[in-house]
């Protein structure tokens, strides 16, 4: 994956509809995975649909990619979650809120 595009569209599974929900959010690259930043928290309706069912799936520039995404644990996590916001700071300018881990592989 390139660091070079700003934004991935994440594609997740409704929770109530099972329809897929697509969102363009910024994101951040560490260790071979992706980093996102959720705002709102819980609250936000893409998370919701995570937690209900973590299969995912992105499209980064012209490569789509499948796999899981989970929430960092912040408490049980602190680290990771605060390099995860500072490297969001730096790309951005922002990075507060919650953050989602996306480990994927590219589709063939």
């Amino acid at each position: 994956m390139t660091g070079e595009p700003q934004y991935l569209y994440l594609t997740t599974t409704g929770r109530r509809s099972a329809q897929p929900r697509e969102i363009e959010i910024w994101f951040t690259e560490r260790a071979g995975r992706c980093y996102l930043i959720a705002e709102h928290g819980e609250r936000a309706q893409w998370v919701r649909n995570i937690v209900a069912e973590p299969r995912v799936s992105c499209r980064v520039g012209e490569t789509t990619y499948v796999g899981r995404a989970r929430v960092v644990n912040g408490t049980t996590e602190p680290t990771l979650a605060r390099e995860i916001r500072a490297a969001s700071e730096a790309k951005y300018g922002w990075g507060d809120g919650l953050v989602v881990e996306l480990t994927l592989d590219p589709v063939a």
